[in-house]
């Protein structure tokens, strides 16, 4: 052999049809997927530290959107109190609630008249019989007013709270917004949190891919020299570990899809009796169609990603002697 082949020789010359082009990119990544599966347990391990490392945001990401839910279908129950005066009667409360009624962001409204108020205090408190010496009812009508699902938010609810407040039949106006609040923050901040996880874990898969591809590429190093040899392009010897860092990322994504799946249903019980505990009814969900094609989608460009560095610095660093 007197000399390195042109790399547009007969044998590795591109081919403009296009059928042609897909059906060696076919072949290349089946090719790919057999010598992973000659080694399974090898394969197996990589990408499922792929799959847990996409399998921890992805999780903690579907738990956020859980709270999240969560919090608005509290957010709809939340109910503004409005404590009447005491010289208001029970047929100028009628009236005044019906005004209020067709105020803008004012959903269901209830009235709780004083004589209701004593009755099931009197039902609830077990003083009945001190209840009797007393000379009159002090306590008064109470108003209360639910938003509509356009004023649950935590802006909307507080601006109708000022609105109402400003009536004068109204001594005083309450809604209890601070654990609201502090729910949203606490939602806010893990979910940048999650994104900052991500991140973090989209380096190490990326790592954990090149890595895995510098390994095969220096155990195919005389392979690729002596393709090399006979003419072949960078980018057709490119392009198997390509496919094998692609295969890497999809099998992580799909593990990763397993994990979450198998956490949530491991976590249904407890949540379940947490609610029951509260008398409200919750179900986890598990991830969705969409969710599987995100991590397998988010895998793959990740495997591909990292194959594509590794291939890139370490490829051009082999040379036939």
């Amino acid at each position: 052999m007197t000399g390195r082949r042109s790399g547009r020789g007969p044998a590795f010359a591109r081919n403009r049809n296009p059928m042609t082009w897909l059906l060696r990119h076919a072949q290349v990544m089946l090719a790919s997927l057999g010598r992973l599966s000659r080694s399974p347990l090898g394969t197996t391990m990589t990408a499922a530290v792929l799959g847990i490392a996409i399998a921890l945001p992805a999780g903690l990401y579907t738990l956020v959107n859980h709270v999240q839910a969560l919090s608005g279908a509290w957010d709809g129950s939340v109910s503004i109190s409005l404590f009447l005066r005491p010289d208001i009667r029970d047929d100028e409360a009628e009236r005044l609630a019906q005004r209020l009624h067709t105020l803008p962001g004012v959903g269901e409204l209830r009235l709780i008249t004083p004589a209701q108020a004593l009755d099931e205090f009197r039902r609830l408190s077990g003083f009945g019989e001190a209840l009797d010496i007393l000379d009159e009812n002090p306590l008064p009508a109470v108003l209360l007013v639910n938003p509509t699902p356009a004023y649950s938010s935590p802006d909307k609810a507080e601006q109708l709270l000022l609105e109402l407040r400003a009536r004068p039949e109204v001594e005083l106006a309450q809604l209890d917004l601070q654990w609201v609040r502090r729910l949203h923050a606490i939602t806010l901040a893990i979910e940048r949190a999650v994104w900052v996880l991500a991140a973090l874990l989209s380096l190490a898969v990326l790592l954990i891919v090149g890595n895995t591809i510098r390994l095969e590429i220096q155990n195919r190093r005389p392979e690729i020299e002596i393709t090399k040899l006979v003419g072949a392009t960078n980018a057709f010897i490119r392009r198997p570990f390509l496919y094998d860092g692609l295969w890497y990322g999809l099998l992580g994504g799909l593990i990763a899809w397993l994990l979450v799946s198998i956490s949530l249903w491991l976590l249904q019980g407890p949540i379940a009796q947490l609610s029951g505990l509260y008398d409200s009814v919750y179900r986890l969900e598990g991830p969705s169609f969409t969710s599987l094609l995100a991590m397998l989608g988010g895998g793959g460009l990740l495997g591909l990603t990292g194959a594509w560095i590794a291939v890139g610095r370490h490829l051009s660093e082999i040379e036939p002697s």
